[in-house]
């Protein structure tokens, strides 16, 4: 049973907006940015909501690593592709122009892909696949981030938790959204977990010399530090097929930098040689497919459909009286969550606190009445 208090959505998206215009972003571009980070809210997706409201962006923007102008500029264009240098503005507000021309493009021909170089965190990977799938196609995204996962066998964290993410309109009342990191775990759900003073569970972080960790805190200064590294989907080693998370982070982390030509691996540290902070200069790449150059929309729709409610219906395990498919939960989530807003715990608490008296701003948050 749910025992945090809760933030209506009108208040918390209304909050957000305020406080990033008033760190400079445009009103427009703060929309977006707020949207997307109470998305992952309503998918329950704690990790990548306001949880990271302050950490990420407020924060980045006042230390001079993240531009809060987003100047995006066009390098590369042809009928079905846009490659796009985002200067290293806000991944959200670039992400969303992006998708915008890709699904335009794919409605015109099919098919569109994308890339962007300089960009920064882009919030929630499924919100860019979900814009396709409302327009009935299909999405595929990807974005490579700090380094945190060691290759199998290694101990040194190289690549970033880089989600490889679909997702596939169907004829039910939520799409197909996989939407998982390429590492066991990732750094954001290891932020929420020790936000709430719990360990992080055995197996899922190894040391420098290949030990388990579980001291949430001490993992998430290891891992700036590279004294610590995520484990790759699958877990250590080969006994569990670790190395198909490894090399499913290696496909997004090519595809990420290399259409591009943006920046990878070590380069994405955000600290330069002399151990001064810098911006993040990552990179995204996107894809939208029209089923209408194939099969038709209403047909794949169907037969997405027809596929997920077989694989829901099929035979349980002892003990289980329910099996899911991708989007489900996070749709179950938001329809518990529609009427009563955003959950938030006493670190995320504390950062609102702190970025409305930062800025002046007039709220007062229903957990501060709760208190008096």
């Amino acid at each position: 049973m749910e025992t945090r208090p809760y933030i209506p959505w009108r208040m918390i998206g209304d909050f957000m907006r305020d406080a990033f215009v008033a760190c400079g972003i445009p009103e427009k571009d703060a929309l977006i940015c707020a949207d997307v980070l109470m998305e992952s809210d309503r998918r329950g997706i704690e990790s990548h909501g306001c949880n990271r409201f302050k950490p990420i962006y407020i924060d980045r923007i006042r230390a001079g690593i993240l531009n809060p102008i987003t100047r995006i500029e066009v390098i590369r264009e042809t009928p079905t592709t846009v490659v796009m240098d985002a200067h290293d503005g806000m991944g959200m507000v670039a992400s969303h122009k992006c998708m915008e021309m890709l699904i335009e493009k794919a409605k015109k021909n099919g098919l569109a892909m994308g890339a962007i170089r300089n960009s920064s965190h882009y919030g929630i990977a499924g919100y860019w696949v979900t814009m396709a799938t409302r327009e009935g196609m299909i999405g595929f995204t990807g974005t490579n981030a700090r380094p945190s996962i060691a290759p199998t066998f290694g101990t040194e964290n190289m690549l970033g938790a880089n989600p490889l993410t679909f997702g596939l309109p169907t004829d039910e009342d939520f799409p197909f959204v996989i939407d998982c990191a390429t590492s066991i775990t990732q750094r954001g759900k290891i932020e929420h977990i020790a936000r709430n003073g719990m360990d992080t569970p055995e197996g899922m972080v190894i040391g420098s010399n290949g030990e388990a960790l579980t001291d949430s805190d001490e993992i998430l200064a290891d891992l700036i530090n590279g004294t610590a590294a995520l484990a790759p989907l699958g877990g250590i080693g080969d006994n569990l097929a670790g190395y198909k998370g490894y090399g499913y982070a290696t496909v997004v982390e090519v595809l990420s930098a290399a259409l591009a030509g943006g920046s990878y691996l070590k380069m994405l540290t955000g600290y330069d040689e002399n151990g001064n902070r810098r911006p993040y200069h990552l990179g995204h790449y996107f894809l939208v497919v029209d089923p209408d150059a194939f099969c038709g929309q209403a047909e794949f729709k169907k037969t997405c459909g027809d596929i997920l409610r077989a694989l829901r219906s099929s035979k349980k395990a002892d003990g289980h009286d329910r099996i899911y498919t991708a989007g489900e939960k996070e749709y179950l989530s938001w329809l518990d969550r529609r009427d009563k807003g955003v959950p938030v715990g006493i670190g995320v608490q504390k950062d609102l606190l702190a970025v409305r008296d930062m800025y002046d701003l007039p709220y007062k948050f229903p957990f501060e009445e709760s208190k008096e």
